[in-house]
This record gives C-alpha cells, sequence and structure tokens, in this order.
C-alpha cells in the first residue's frame, strides 16, 4: 500500500469527518504532535511548524538507521511541515497570518512562551475571533506550578501513575511508552473538537481556550485512587502484575517460560476459570461467590491457577482459555504483533514505502487508525514529511507570498 492522496474535493459522502478543518501545530516531542496526528488521518489539514535546519528533536529519537527516525515518521503522518523561526518577528508575523485561516491551533510550550512571542490566543484570534486555541502543558496555564518544565514521565509521577506502577518490593517503574503524553494528546484532541463543536453552535461567540495539563490527564485515569483514600483512609500501593481488590487477575507462567495475562474477576468467568483448570471445589466454594471473598483470597487463588498454567504451554493456555470463554492471552514482543493474523485483519498493519537510509526505499509496517469509523474511515495519507517539505507551498497557496519573498526569508534564516 502506498499513502493515499489528501481528500481535496472528494464527494461529501467520502470525505472525512474532518475535512475541511485546519490546524496549526505548534509544538515538539510527542503531546501536541500526537493530538494533531489523530486529527489529521479523519482529515483535518495539519500545517506543522518546525524551527528551520532543527525540526521537531523527535526526527532524531530512537535513529537506528539513517536520518529520520521511523516514531517520526509515524507521529507526523499526514502533515505537512513549515519551517518558520518563532523567535524572529518576521516568522511570529507569519504564524499570526497562518492563525487567520484555521480553524485550531495546537500547542506545547511551556506557559507565558506563546505570550513572549507576540502570538497568544488573544492576539491570534484579532484576526480570527472563533479560533479554537489548544494549549497542553506540564501543569496547565494557572496555578503555582504553572511556570515550571513537564514532561510526561514526570506527570506520570505527579499525577499517582508511577507509585503504582511496579512491584511492592521495587523501586516505581514506567511503561515503555510515552504514555502521559499520549494521554494528554488526547484529551486534546477531546477538547479541540468540543471547542469546533460549540463554535458551530453558537458561531458569534470567541473560540475556546482549552487548557491539558500533562499531569491532570494522568490524573483522570486513576480512577478511586483519590476517592478511595478519603473515605477509606486507603494508600494504594504497588502490586506488580494483580490489581488489587479484583481477583482473579494477574500474570501467571506457562511451561515454556512465557507468561499469558488472565482477567476471570466477574462471577462468571470466575467459575468458568475454575472449572477450566480443574478446580470445580472452588468454583463452588461458598467463599468466593462475590469479588469481596475472592479478593481476600487472592493469593491463594493465583497459586491455584500458577499450578495449573505452569504445566501448559501458552498456546496450550490459550486454547484452553478461548474454549472456556475467559479472557487472556500472551504478552506480545513487536516481532508477535507483526506476526499475529489478527493485527493484519483489522488493518493495524499497514505497509508503506519508506525511505529509511537515504535513497533506499522499504516496504515497512505502520500502526493503522484507530478508532475505525464505517462511514468514513480516517487513512494514512502520507507518512512523516521532511523537514519543511510543504513551506513553499503553504506560504504561496495561503498567505501569497511571491516566490522571491519567501527567498528573501529563507536567505535571512526565517524559514
Amino acid at each position: 500500500m502506498t499513502p493515499e492522496e489528501p481528500p481535496g474535493d472528494a464527494p461529501d459522502g467520502h470525505r472525512p469527518p474532518l475535512a475541511g478543518v485546519r490546524v496549526i501545530e505548534l509544538g515538539n516531542f510527542v503531546a501536541a504532535p500526537s493530538a494533531a496526528r489523530l486529527l489529521g488521518e479523519f482529515g483535518a489539514e495539519i500545517i506543522k511548524i518546525e524551527q528551520p535546519g532543527v525540526g521537531d528533536e523527535v526526527r532524531r529519537w530512537r535513529l537506528g538507521r539513517g536520518e529520520t527516525s521511523m516514531m517520526w515518521r509515524t507521529l507526523a503522518r499526514n502533515k505537512k511541515s513549515v519551517t518558520l523561526d518563532l523567535r524572529r518577528p518576521e516568522g511570529q508575523d507569519l504564524v499570526r497570518r497562518l492563525a487567520a485561516t484555521a480553524d485550531v491551533v495546537l500547542e506545547n510550550y511551556r506557559p507565558g512562551t506563546l505570550e513572549k512571542w507576540g502570538i497568544a490566543p488573544d492576539v491570534l484570534r484579532r484576526d480570527n475571533p472563533s479560533l479554537v486555541v489548544v494549549r497542553i502543558s506540564g501543569y496547565g496555564q494557572t496555578g503555582p506550578y504553572r511556570d515550571r518544565p513537564g514532561f510526561g514521565g514526570v506527570a506520570e509521577a505527579l499525577g499517582g501513575l508511577r507509585h503504582l506502577t511496579g512491584h511492592p518490593d521495587r523501586p516505581p517503574t514506567r511503561v515503555g511508552v510515552s504514555l502521559g503524553d499520549q494521554l494528554a494528546g488526547l484529551h486534546a484532541v477531546i477538547g479541540a473538537l468540543l471547542g469546533l463543536r460549540a463554535r458551530e453552535r453558537r458561531p458569534a461567540e470567541e473560540g475556546e481556550t482549552v487548557d491539558v495539563a500533562l499531569y491532570e490527564a494522568v490524573y483522570s485515569i486513576m480512577e478511586g485512587l483519590v476517592p478511595e483514600y478519603s473515605a477509606y483512609g486507603l494508600v494504594r500501593e504497588r502490586s506488580g502484575n494483580a490489581i488489587p481488590g479484583v481477583a482473579p487477575s494477574n500474570t501467571y507462567p506457562c511451561r515454556d517460560g512465557d507468561w499469558v495475562v488472565i482477567g476471570a474477576n466477574s462471577d462468571t468467568l470466575f467459575r468458568r476459570l475454575m472449572i477450566a483448570i480443574g478446580r470445580d471445589d472452588l468454583a463452588t466454594d461458598a467463599r468466593l461467590r462475590g469479588n469481596a471473598g475472592r479478593a481476600a483470597h487472592a493469593t491463594m487463588l493465583d497459586d491455584a491457577i500458577a499450578a495449573f498454567t505452569v504445566t501448559r504451554r501458552l498456546d496450550e493456555m490459550s486454547a484452553i482459555l478461548d474454549a472456556a470463554q475467559v479472557p487472556g492471552g500472551p504478552i506480545y514482543s513487536a516481532a508477535d504483533i507483526v506476526a499475529d493474523p489478527h493485527f493484519r485483519a483489522r488493518d493495524m498493519l499497514v505497509p508503506l514505502d519508506v525511505v529509511v537510509v537515504e535513497d533506499e526505499v522499504e516496504t515497512v509496517p505502520f500502526p493503522g487508525v484507530v478508532p475505525k469509523l464505517a462511514r468514513r474511515p480516517g487513512a494514512i495519507r502520507w507518512l512523516g514529511p521532511e523537514l519543511g517539505e510543504h513551506t513553499d507551498e503553504v506560504l504561496v497557496e495561503l498567505l501569497g507570498l511571491a516566490p522571491e519573498e519567501i527567498a528573501q526569508l529563507r536567505g535571512d534564516g526565517v524559514v
């Protein structure tokens, strides 16, 4: 498969949901770029502003070969790269002019940065009153911590997630992806769509300003963490692969050295699992009829399940769980994902041609689009562009600059 062309003038019945929406991305790293990626997959035109000669640092993250990382190709797909120096008055003026043509501006600089550069929301709205501005930062635009630098990993710690991640006899750990940033990006998408919806219903009103804090995006998924502390005096601690108060739900060893994850923490699923592993006595044990009783005996149940799983290979265990209709499955590596037929059947491994090393095109599977829409699905139209690839196109088509003006700006280091 090769990237599709932009939607352009496709009949309305085939246009993606966000076709016609223009987003200016003033973001680096992961949070704002991940939000813009999702908006772009569903048809929004994403104009990503990058520093001339440098670009987004993610271009060089986990770079195995060549000059542009696969993380960048994924995170910046469907975007147009325009190079502008936002520290220069000329670059700031061009951003103001671009924002006048846009529906959404998405940024993740430290609070006060846009104000310092003369491109704060109130300034951008002078020529575009209904503009939606989505701001992502470590601690939000207000409060005593607003001026602190903030990254996703720190947000995961402050938001309560790191305290619960890992085993109780070991230091707190992290998951292997930029979870805090991605969560903030998802909340930014929600905020942008809410702002666009409000503008649609009340076009005369000033555009919405969305304030997304990384630590709050993390904190928002912490379920009953704080209410349980306030109501019960309970401070949750790290519990390894188990979920405190919910049983059985854990990771269990198999005979071949692999591990299987099993979640049988409902009354019906528990009985099915016990029968499947030959423990009918536990399936009918009055102490275990409800979750409270199972949670009280979680260690005993985990031992009973592990005593069975350790005698079976992973594939055998998976077949047993499937036959019993109990949720369970393997722990996949990247190699396992690439080999799995379900990922391919669901278009979650999209083969695309990409330049990995200069002048060498390779076919590489990239993650598919989520969520899946039946009538107007999202699409990968192209992978993350080269630095400044669309600068001339955007400045000519949107702002009407003449080629000689662009040449002058380029000579001055503005673009």
